[in-house]
């Protein structure tokens, strides 16, 4: 199996050395995406909005990976404060409809740029 990269402009450019996402026959998996903005480079003001351009971020990239979030079958969630964790839930029922894919989040001392999440994504695409 040959592996792909994935890029798209409709998400932030990567700040250091990795890709967005990387495609290996049908997964694809997706780079943490913090809450920024992909033309401006800046984070979102609050966990709820920062969490929200995370998963836009990841939205993007799937479907330049010819998928959606649909697709997901795993997030990993890193938040800078665990106490955020019920806003984390009202932005994944507010995005996702079960049945919902696995998920993981923990607490983290802290994250790039000083965001307050950070959300990655592995994708199955028939």
């Amino acid at each position: 199996m040959t592996k792909q990269i994935i890029h798209t402009d409709d998400a932030p450019a990567a700040v250091g050395t990795y890709s967005q996402a990387v495609k290996v026959g049908n997964t694809v998996y997706v780079s943490g995406q913090l809450g920024l903005d992909p033309k401006t480079m800046e984070l979102h003001d609050g966990f709820t909005e920062q969490a929200e351009q995370a998963l836009d971020n990841i939205e993007a990239i799937a479907k330049a990976a010819g998928g959606s979030l649909a697709d997901v079958v795993k997030f990993n969630v890193s938040l800078d404060d665990l106490s955020d964790f019920s806003k984390l839930n009202a932005v994944f029922e507010k995005r996702l409809s079960a049945p919902y894919p696995a998920r993981a989040a923990l607490e983290v001392a802290a994250l790039p740029k000083g965001g307050a999440v950070e959300i990655e994504a592995i994708l199955w695409i028939e």
